[in-house]
């Protein structure tokens, strides 16, 4: 006979020969005779120690007078037998017994009050370390897991472009950029209404109220699109997202919405066209993107990246890079090599000064684009770069491609080209060894600034960043009458 292993979990079978053997006021040395056992191998098989045997069930389930359908039958333990085995299972696992604390024996004559204690402080010990877990690092390796994820797929999601043309479809939306009327229609068409307020809590975009129907964003827009805030609160209830438990659910959570806003700002119908035309007049361009759907650069960029190499066949790389060179997002599937620590992340790492995304901050005009070929290591390549002001401060955006490649992008017959040895030190890290000379390190004394790390770590929300009760205060505030 199989048994289905789920049924023969060691602990709830073990609890229930120990009830069945209660109610029929039957004793531990009773039931071991019965079935040619000692007692203590029978308490060893009620406390979930030992892995039980079907001939053993059997004969068990005789001296008990029921059927094994009966003794394993996955019948719902109440809410004290529930608490009980977790306490019994938490003390098992590695983490309780790094602690160094006895076990409990979680008897009859336990008070509930005191078992549901032990099950709390135990839940909270498993949160904590969870949450110490969640380290920058672990942010790391999941966001280098991830762009790995997006190479393999060149930046393209079939599912989530197959979604947007659904969404667009109910606005009959078929040419040129979606308008901020059209935005507010599909929100309408999805069932909900937009509401503007003063008081969002400032850890949030926006608010979405599933249970009344209701989005609330900002009145004042601070330099964002509008259309791509609410899209994102629409992807968030088009995919299902829920709370998620952990960086890596909520980093591809951020990625999906992102990515099918943009498919709604820039439709794939009508980019790949518009697209394949530019690039057999060999005139490609971002900026052409930027303007042809009313978008910002980096939204332009990125959905550059989506569709490039699926409908162009044009390898690409794409960076975001903060004024002090540090790399914030980053995409390539043209083996550009960029910079990245022992294990292979480079969010948080130093861009050379001689790529584009670091020289375009040298330029004054901020107005022209910036074209420039860089010969790498690697290889050349060749990048548009435009400077984006935030509240945290200037951004490069970069798209990059090959050298056999740029014969198809505007801006090829740029004369700028600089040369980058990067990896290596004596590129533009290290000093020349003249400066070196005159300034010893014993006769500086610089005072680091203290930086926030670009990854931190998960807080006890799923939601990153978000004050919960402060969200749940502004939605009770805001709550439809009733009536």
């Amino acid at each position: 006979m199989t048994i289905a292993p789920e049924l023969l979990d060691p602990l709830i079978v073990g609890r229930k020969i120990r009830e069945l053997r209660v109610e029929r006021g039957i004793t531990l040395e009773v039931l071991a005779r019965s079935i040619d056992r000692a007692p203590s191998q029978v308490s060893a098989l009620e406390n979930g120690k030992r892995a039980l045997r079907v001939t053993q069930l059997q004969q068990i389930a005789a001296a008990l007078n029921v059927s094994l359908d009966q003794l394993i039958s996955a019948e719902p333990l109440n809410e004290r037998s529930i608490k009980e085995l977790e306490i019994e299972r938490a003390q098992r696992s590695g983490l309780y017994s790094t602690l160094g604390l006895p076990d409990i024996r979680v008897s009859k004559g336990l008070s509930t009050q005191l078992v549901e204690t032990i099950y709390g402080l135990q839940k909270e010990v498993e949160r904590l370390h969870q949450q110490r877990a969640a380290t920058p690092e672990e942010a790391r390796r999941v966001n280098l897991e991830l762009r790995q994820e997006m190479r393999r797929q060149n930046n393209y999601f079939a599912n989530l472009e197959a979604q947007a043309r659904s969404l667009l479809k109910l606005i009959d939306h078929t040419a040129g950029p979606l308008s901020e009327r059209l935005t507010a229609e599909l929100a309408n068409k999805l069932g909900f209404s937009l509401h503007y307020v003063d008081d969002l809590p400032n850890s949030t975009r926006s608010v979405t109220d599933e249970k009344n129907g209701r989005i609330y964003l900002p009145k004042r827009r601070e330099g964002n699109d509008e259309r791509t805030v609410l899209l994102q609160a629409l992807a968030g209830h088009v995919l299902e997202h829920t709370e998620p438990g952990d960086y890596g659910t909520y980093l591809m959570q951020r990625v999906q919405a992102n990515y099918l806003a943009g498919a709604l700002l820039i439709p794939e119908s009508i980019a790949a066209p518009l697209l394949k035309r530019t690039k057999e007049q060999r005139e490609l361009s971002v900026e052409d993107l930027r303007d042809y759907f009313g978008v910002s650069y980096e939204t332009a960029a990125h959905r550059f990246t989506n569709l490039a190499t699926v409908h162009l066949d044009i390898p690409v790389h794409f960076l975001k890079v903060h004024q002090s060179g540090a790399i914030s997002k980053a995409y390539e599937n043209d083996k550009v090599a960029f910079p990245s620590d022992v294990f292979g992340s480079v969010e948080g790492q130093i861009v050379c000064r001689n790529w584009s995304a670091r020289k375009v901050f040298t330029v004054e005009d901020r107005f022209t684009p910036y074209h420039q070929f860089t010969d790498k290591p690697v290889g050349t390549y060749w990048c548009t770069s435009r400077i984006q002001t935030t509240p945290q401060g200037d951004f490069s955006i970069s798209v990059g491609t090959t050298f056999d490649s740029v014969k198809y992008f505007r801006g090829r017959d740029t004369k700028v080209r600089f040369k980058s040895e990067c990896p290596d030190a004596k590129c533009c890290r290290q000093a020349p060894s003249g400066l070196e000379e005159k300034w010893a390190s014993e006769n500086i004394r610089p005072t680091p600034r203290m930086n926030s790390s670009l990854l931190a770590a998960v807080p006890r929300t799923g939601f990153l960043g978000v004050d919960r009760r402060q969200v749940l205060e502004f939605l009770e505030s805001h709550e439809p009458d009733s009536a």
